[in-house]
């Protein structure tokens, strides 16, 4: 037996859970789960088939399904039971909760309430996709998922395109080639990028290289499974002063100041107002 009955105070208890292999729940979480007056979980049957393999009891309890079609009446119950003084144990489908979960407005809520908000933490494909991926971990952005049309899709990648940190996502194998697609085209073919698929489970892939690669490595294929997808940010490249300065020099001879300015600052994506001072003294030259 894994797990302890220990008492719960009264409040919400976050729990984590596997994103695949069923072992890596952690011990504290099947503490929670076992001792939780009241369960609610987004996917009750997962969950409830997860306590089997652990062996928690239920023991005369029923879970409470809390999803993005329930929301509304399922929180109200739950909040109840916190006012009641009930220890209430909320779990994702799989992962951590509140990422890529509905979780938000119902521990909101509850701490608005006054009501203690805490959480067992575990696994998060987020977080395993970036250790594997071999991008840049100093500063990452979790984006979720992107929209399904592709116009909106690109419009919301290209609003990432400067971020400066590693852009994280999450796909679904049917749209997985056409994201990557519109990645390469909005962001360039040659940024750095992994496709993580099955993470923890037994077909577990990681494909890295660049935009380009991956998307070309995905047309005509069929892909299965949970799919995280990891972009890495622009790199500016060095521009020397002495081109700037060529250009410049170009673009005045037939262009005016500041259209010569407004060219050249668009072309080495630097800031137009030193561009604009350099063409004006080269314009009195």
């Amino acid at each position: 037996m894994n797990f302890q009955k220990v008492r719960l105070g009264a409040g919400l208890y976050f729990v984590a859970t596997p994103i695949g292999t069923a072992r890596d729940i952690t011990l504290r979480a099947l503490d929670v789960l076992a001792s939780a007056d009241l369960i609610a979980a987004e996917d009750t049957r997962s969950l409830r088939r997860l306590m089997e393999i652990h062996g928690v009891p239920l023991e005369g309890r029923r879970i409470l399904a809390y999803h993005d079609h329930s929301g509304a009446g399922a929180r109200g119950k739950i909040l109840d039971a916190l006012g009641e003084g009930k220890s209430v144990a909320y779990a994702s489908e799989a992962g951590m909760p509140l990422i890529a979960d509905p979780g938000y407005d119902l521990g909101r809520q509850a701490a608005e309430a006054g009501h203690l908000v805490t959480c067992a933490p575990g696994p998060s494909a987020a977080l395993m996709a970036l250790t594997l991926a071999g991008l840049p971990t100093d500063a990452f952005f979790f984006a979720g998922f992107l929209p399904n049309a592709s116009g909106a899709r690109r419009s919301r990648i290209e609003a990432l395109r400067d971020v400066p940190g590693t852009l994280v996502f999450y796909e679904s194998p049917k749209r997985v080639a056409a994201c990557l697609s519109d990645l390469a085209e909005v962001l360039g073919e040659n940024r750095s990028a992994a496709m993580c698929r099955e993470l923890t489970k037994k077909f577990e892939e990681v494909r890295r290289g660049s935009l380009g690669e991956l998307a070309a490595g995905l047309q005509g294929q069929t892909v299965k499974g949970e799919i995280v997808l990891l972009v890495d940010r622009g790199h500016s490249e060095t521009v020397n002063e002495s081109d700037v300065e060529e250009a410049l020099r170009r673009a005045l001879e037939t262009h005016s100041v500041r259209d010569a300015a407004d060219l050249v600052s668009d072309m080495y994506k630097l800031p137009r107002r030193p561009i604009y001072q350099k063409a004006l003294k080269l314009g009195k030259g």
